[in-house]
């Protein structure tokens, strides 16, 4: 074969595979950390009067600025985060938090540079330095999953990175940084601190946001999403909190007109009712705590979350692949997050969650339990 045969993929993405999670048809999916509720009919309803008037207009470009839209968010925010009041010119949205991750590292990363994470934490940080050209470190934390702030600010300063990721609550453990770790890193780090607070919402009573630490550290930036709490991952909007300048400087790598007019209504719509679809986030923790009792019951090794996921296991190093094949035969998908004897499950709903802790009840002791069919979720 010819070299002039294969494309010529820059060197440092040959051999590497693409980012997902399988998508597989069963009556369980908890691998995703999706929202299991549907957006309610009362709102589906007024995004559907809001995306009809917006489709008269579809012949012109969108606002490419996404001005209301980040009021809207900029006014969600600041009451959510209990944080001083935000404008617009503190906010900015593209098409999910990673697009937002990834322009922060366009304009602060790139040749020459490095960013850094604390490891176990979210996949997708390093393949997004690298497609952006960046170094990347892997930090390390406890046995526990935890952070301290003397640990965190010691790796700052040994490996200087230019960016630091830290993931609160923290994909794929679940728990939640304490703001003095926040301010341990913002304090030792030259460049960019990101928080990525995609689970803020899930997180247990007393978890500050970084948000209110936005005026004390300049280059200090918190992303978030509208995928989960708000159930509106088939929307696709995600968000940062920063100092106005740093919204500015994102803007020399934003496409132009990426936020689509469309994306742009259905979101404001959503914000317009964020009490109705916030309703189900506490029936979510509730769920989320279910099975972090249930798993421990079962002699599991389980990690106290403050997301709408649970880090389970005590299984022998690659056993997690068997026990993630066994509990996919009884009709439950869940997340081998490639951390060895552990698995991730994401709350569902109330049936999703009983069906889940009889499967794996039975994987555990080998017990059958009798389900017949499916929950009737999917």
């Amino acid at each position: 074969m010819s070299a002039f045969d294969e494309p010529p993929i820059r060197y440092e993405l040959r051999e590497r595979t693409p980012y997902g999670a399988p998508q597989l048809d069963a009556p369980v999916r908890l691998n995703t950390n999706e929202n299991p509720y549907p957006v309610p009919d009362e709102v589906t309803e007024a995004m559907e009067k809001a995306l009809r008037a917006a489709l008269r207009d579809l012949n012109r470009y969108p606002d490419r600025d996404a001005v209301a839209l980040r009021e809207d968010l900029a006014a969600y925010l600041a009451g959510a985060a209990d944080a001083p009041s935000l404008t617009a010119a503190q906010v900015w949205a593209a098409n999910g938090s990673n697009e937002i991750q990834q322009q922060l590292l366009q304009v602060f990363g790139g040749h020459g540079r490095t960013a850094m994470g604390f490891t176990p934490t979210y996949s997708m940080y390093p393949i997004q330095a690298v497609s952006t050209g960046t170094g990347w470190i892997e930090g390390w934390r406890d046995k526990t999953f935890d952070l301290n702030p003397s640990g965190a600010a010691a790796q700052v300063r040994v490996y200087e990175p230019d960016l630091v990721f830290l993931c609160s609550p923290n994909n794929p453990t679940g728990n939640a940084l304490d703001l003095d770790v926040v301010e341990a890193v913002a304090a030792e780090c030259a460049g960019m601190v990101i928080v990525d607070e995609a689970y803020a919402e899930f997180a247990r009573p007393g978890t500050r946001s970084a948000v209110t630490l936005l005026s004390k550290y300049p280059r200090l930036v918190v992303t978030r999403t509208m995928s989960k709490a708000f159930g509106f991952a088939g929307g696709r909007v995600g968000y940062m909190a920063a100092n106005p300048q740093v919204i500015d400087a994102v803007q020399l790598v934003r496409l132009p007109y990426h936020l689509s007019t469309l994306t742009q209504a259905a979101a404001r719509d959503a914000l317009a009712h964020a009490p109705a679809l916030l309703a189900q986030v506490e029936a979510i923790k509730e769920q989320r705590d279910r099975i972090v009792a249930g798993l421990r019951e079962l002699n599991l090794t389980v990690t106290d979350s403050d997301a709408n996921f649970v880090l389970f296991g005590g299984f022998a190093e690659g056993d997690q692949a068997v026990a993630w094949q066994k509990l996919l035969d009884l009709g439950v998908l869940v997340r081998d997050v490639g951390l060895p004897g552990w698995l991730r499950v994401t709350a569902g709903t109330e049936e999703e969650t009983s069906y889940f802790l009889d499967a794996v009840k039975e994987v555990v002791t080998g017990e059958v339990l009798g389900k017949q069919g499916d929950s009737g979720e999917s």
